[in-house]
């Protein structure tokens, strides 16, 4: 599927929890929310970290705390009024980012967030979009098109680097305990391939992944930004993508 990104209107009561949002493509995320009328709350570890010209936005609200280190009532607290939660929380490009810990931080986030919102019993399902990588594989797919050395580099990258292990982890858990058919909460998995700089641009969405590990496509950031605020916001984007996990590249 290919899409042109363009502005979207929503009702000003909406209210996106974001979490992630201090990261490379968190702060595009909430920037074009913001954008596009929709209420924000920000779990940041560091709100000296938010994008500049946002702090001042009513309607923005900056909470400042270690996701992890809520305590189940904060946490429900934070998702409860919240028509979707938008995760694009992930490990910093670092040495210590990579192999220090947390090393589960997506995969215990998304746990924690989803027993959230299903603790609050919203009246709807509440949208979890969560950001990952097209190195993700569908846990109920065997269609994704991994050719022998691709799948030896992804079970060597899982067993020796955390993120790829943790990404992984995160997926699995919405396909196996959240399922399709879960009351409070639905779920889409983003699957952007190699992340680059640059403003939004037309796109594509796919099933699965449509290049090799070993040639990998281009997704500018603002991208991954503009359809994760799509679903958040849109209805047919939503309906369309719900429980599935799309791999996201620009177009040439």
């Amino acid at each position: 599927m290919s899409h042109a990104a363009t502005p979207l209107g929503v009702s000003p009561d909406k209210t996106v929890l974001l979490v992630g949002g201090t990261g490379r493509t968190g702060q595009r995320v909430l920037c074009r929310l913001l954008e596009r009328g929709v209420a924000v709350r920000a779990v940041v570890r560091s709100a000296g970290r938010l994008p500049p010209g946002v702090a001042g936005d009513p309607r923005l609200t900056v909470v400042e705390a270690d996701l992890l280190a809520l305590d189940d009532e904060s946490l429900a607290a934070q998702v409860r009024g919240c028509e979707a939660v938008v995760s694009c929380l992930g490990h910093t490009i670092s040495l210590r980012g990579v192999f220090g810990p947390p090393h589960d931080l997506v995969a215990r986030a998304t746990a924690r967030l989803c027993g959230a919102i299903r603790d609050s019993r919203p009246a709807a399902p509440v949208k979890f979009i969560l950001m990952s990588s097209v190195s993700v594989d569908h846990p109920g797919a065997s269609g994704e098109r991994r050719t022998a050395p691709e799948r030896l580099l992804l079970r060597v990258l899982r067993r020796l680097v955390p993120p790829a292990r943790d990404n992984q982890r995160a997926a699995d858990f919405l396909h196996a305990a959240i399922g399709t058919e879960d009351p409070h909460v639905r779920w889409v998995v983003v699957r952007p391939d190699t992340l680059r700089e640059g403003e939004v641009s037309a796109y594509s969405l796919h099933e699965r992944p449509v290049s090799s590990l070993f040639r990998p496509d281009d997704t500018r950031m603002s991208n991954v930004a503009d359809f994760m605020c799509d679903l958040a916001t849109a209805d047919g984007s939503w309906n369309e993508w719900a429980g599935r996990l799309p791999v996201i590249v620009d177009r040439n």
